[in-house]
């Protein structure tokens, strides 16, 4: 398996690259491992210019919601009754142990998919076997069929895998919406005295 380094030398400059160099592994410093509680794997940064902040599904506040993230939003309000935010920055759930990890951690700019086989699949699915391997009583959430395909990586004998087709308006209202996977992933974790997530944004 290839380094960090050796995968940010393939992927070249970080003028067109997102998220910015100093926020490729952002997920990793808001969440260490020791912190993890709950791991949200998403497959691409965003490709457009200010979008991307180094976790899964986010942006930076002032930057437009992306679809999928409305769609999360909406199904977090019905599932827990939580109002629907007015920003996408995810930061608050990270910060609680929420790793939002994306499988591949950069694109070109305007590029969607472009950094993909780059050595990047390797390194994240090496960080959620980690996870699976060393840890207890993780709540994995999975949503969409890339996201299904790590399911092979995770051991559910010690593990919650919560999944559902993807939060995209093209596959949402054909299992994604009512699969509360908020109050699922709380209820899992209070059996297992953890600290739930305040999900709240």
């Amino acid at each position: 398996m290839m380094t960090r380094e050796e995968i940010l030398s393939r992927v070249g400059s970080s003028e067109t690259i997102f998220p910015s160099r100093r926020e490729i592994f952002r997920a990793f410093s808001l969440t260490p491992i020791d912190r993890v509680k709950v791991v949200i794997i998403g497959q691409d940064p965003y490709h457009g210019q200010g979008e991307a902040n180094g976790l899964a599904f986010s942006v930076n506040k002032g930057i437009k919601i992306p679809p999928s993230l409305k769609n999360i939003y909406k199904e977090l309000n019905s599932d827990l009754g939580i109002d629907i935010p007015n920003h996408g920055d995810l930061t608050k759930w990270a910060n609680q142990g929420v790793l939002l990890l994306n499988s591949v951690l950069t694109v070109e700019k305007d590029k969607p998919g472009s950094h993909r086989n780059m050595g990047w699949e390797e390194y994240t699915d090496s960080v959620i076997r980690e996870i699976s391997e060393e840890k207890e009583h993780i709540v994995f959430i999975l949503w969409g069929k890339y996201a299904e395909s790590k399911r092979d990586l995770i051991d559910e004998r010690k593990h919650l895998i919560i999944s559902s087709p993807h939060p995209s308006p093209f596959s949402a209202r054909r299992g994604f919406f009512g699969s509360k996977p908020f109050s699922r992933c709380n209820a899992y974790l209070k059996r297992n005295h953890i600290e739930e997530i305040l999900w709240e944004i």
